[in-house]
């Protein structure tokens, strides 16, 4: 059965726990260790090119991953692009999840306030 990897900076919904095991049908789910989070979340603005940066990511990946395994895989675009790739060359689905945003606004002691509520709809493949 496959596993899935999470590049992505938030921790899953029990909705997207849900679809993963019931849909997709993974065995295991497996977030980043510490230090390659804080490097996936937090990619310098500054960088012209991320591909060293993340480099510790794919070589963490290469070590755990096995072919149809599914990366999701969702952050800065340039290093998505790159980890997508990543993905296809290694024989792994890269998905991401879609969202439906609904915005709320309240009126509190004169002030406007606009909240926005994001509920997970499904995983998509990359294409």
């Amino acid at each position: 059965m496959p596993e899935l990897f999470l590049i992505f900076s938030h921790k899953l919904t029990e909705p997207q726990v849900k679809e993963a095991v019931e849909e997709l049908g993974v065995e295991g789910v497996h977030y980043l260790p510490d230090e390659l989070q804080e490097i996936w979340s937090n990619i310098p603005p500054e960088l012209t090119y991320v591909s060293e940066h993340i480099q510790p990511i794919k070589n963490w990946l290469h070590n755990k991953v096995r072919e149809g395994d599914y990366l999701l895989i969702q952050g800065d675009y340039g290093a998505t692009y790159q980890m997508v790739k990543w993905a296809f060359a290694n024989k792994c689905v890269p998905i991401y999840a879609t969202t439906d945003r609904k915005t709320v606004e309240t009126l509190e002691n004169g002030k406007v306030i606009i909240s926005r509520l994001f509920e997970h709809v499904r995983f998509r493949f990359y294409e």
